[in-house]
């Protein structure tokens, strides 16, 4: 790590959960209480406070309401089949955590915790006394590789909930076939996303996505290289031609709904989200409480050595 530079830390918390707990066996305290996310998204946040000792720390979550992109298009995630209620019954007791744990966290009605992610992502450098500041997204899933850039990583849940990878913008490139972070929203907004509902353009699939984004350079250039009937746009299949142009206005709504905002409106302060530890009584009190006693044993080491900011 380079001297002077911050670390800070953003968790996508939702996706965190839904992935702990669909990957863990049903796990029940004594009087009956599933728990298993909640001991999935620990197990997780243990393991990206030793991978990064971080300085900061925030932690989004989604606002349980519809957001603006249902708005903009009604069926914006209308396929997705609801969680079970033993998955949101543990959101509060993730909250819980959070708290002992010294760890601020964010919502915000009408948006989604990616945006409250976007939006720190962004303030968070601009906030910073020292003009370094390195942040890493903790996800469940890749829709945030968007935000990738110089001083942005994401570190993703591959598989499960021990497979994590770290994404800069040279893996990216590499997972992408060689497109740049900021072209995975004009990927998305060709190719759609099912998990979603983003409708795409009908009948463009990854690899004639990528082709189009590795010729053009983003969705705007596209549209734009063809009402010009440029060369490149000549040399287009006709067919491809058309259908581009038949779903135009879908294209657009598209990257309207895979964009991630950066402008949410939140009272967010870098300072208060520096991270000096925990008590760690209270927190070893409240894991064997949860019946969590192998997460207890995992406390030694974390949050020590802390460099204050």
């Amino acid at each position: 790590m380079e001297e002077n530079k911050k670390r800070l830390i953003v968790i996508d918390s939702n996706s965190v959960i839904h992935r702990a707990f669909h990957a863990l066996p049903v796990l029940s305290r004594k009087n009956g209480e599933q728990v298993n996310a909640v001991y999935g998204f620990l197990l997780v946040f243990f393991k990206a406070l030793k991978d990064f000792h971080p300085d900061f720390i925030a932690a989004a979550f989604d606002y349980p309401a519809p957001t603006f992109r249902s708005k903009i298009y009604k069926e914006y995630k209308a396929k997705r089949p609801p969680a079970p209620k033993e998955l949101y019954q543990q959101i509060p007791r993730v909250k819980y955590f959070l708290e002992a744990l010294g760890v601020s966290f964010f919502e915000k009605e009408g948006f989604e915790g990616d945006d409250i992610i976007g939006t720190i992502a962004r303030l968070a450098p601009k906030k910073q006394v020292l003009p370094k500041m390195e942040t890493i997204i903790l996800s469940g899933d890749m829709d945030a590789l968007q935000l990738v850039d110089d001083n942005t990583k994401i570190y993703v849940l591959r598989k499960g909930v021990k497979d994590i990878v770290l994404y800069d913008e040279d893996s990216v490139r590499e997972k992408f076939g060689g497109l740049k972070p900021k072209q995975v929203l004009d990927f998305k907004s060709l190719r759609g996303d099912p998990s979603d509902n983003i409708p795409g353009v009908n009948g463009i699939g990854e690899k004639t996505a990528k082709g189009l984004l590795l010729k053009f350079g983003s969705l705007e250039n596209i549209y734009e290289e063809i009402e010009n009937n440029s060369a490149k746009a000549r040399g287009l299949k006709p067919k491809l031609k058309e259908t581009l142009l038949r779903y135009k206005e879908q294209a657009f709504i598209s990257k309207e709904l895979a964009k991630i905002e950066k402008n949410v409106p939140i009272d967010f302060d870098l300072k208060k989200c520096g991270w000096q530890g925990f008590d760690r009584r209270k927190v070893k009190n409240l894991l064997e409480e949860f019946e969590f006693f192998s997460l207890s044993k995992r406390l030694s080491g974390i949050g020590e050595n802390l460099r204050l900011w």
